[in-house]
């Protein structure tokens, strides 16, 4: 399995971006797929996870109402659609591939088996 990241980049506070993760097989349809995220001398946080399936989402406390998490099927990818963002916001944003059960709560890193290599984004 293979997930790749792109999208992220450099904004100024109260910016968007929208980084994707696309998948080498059809994993989107049949797996949770979650994007986590690591600032500056921060532990690795769950940010939002994804339904296989359907269109069903969790997110962090943190990111709740600016962040939305969606999913393509026919593109195998799924995208983190991030507004009103904040320098806190600042990390190395990751999508993981889980399994095919559904926790409905912030996702968790030991949870997920398949990693991407990471996006950067930097918020000033």
């Amino acid at each position: 399995v293979q997930l790749v990241e792109s999208g992220g980049g450099s904004v100024q506070a109260g910016g968007s971006l929208r980084p994707a993760c696309a998948s080498s097989e059809n994993v989107v349809r049949n797996y949770r797929m979650a994007w986590f995220r690591q600032g500056p001398q921060k532990q690795r946080e769950g940010v939002a996870a994804i339904q296989p399936g359907t269109d069903t989402t969790v997110y962090a406390d943190s990111v709740k109402g600016r962040f939305t998490m969606s999913q393509d099927r026919a593109k195998n990818t799924v995208y983190l659609q991030m507004e009103n963002l904040e320098s806190g916001d600042t990390a190395l944003y990751y999508c993981a591939r889980g399994d095919r059960r559904w926790y409905g709560c912030r996702p968790r890193g030991d949870e997920y088996n398949y990693w991407g290599q990471g996006t950067q984004v930097t918020v000033s």
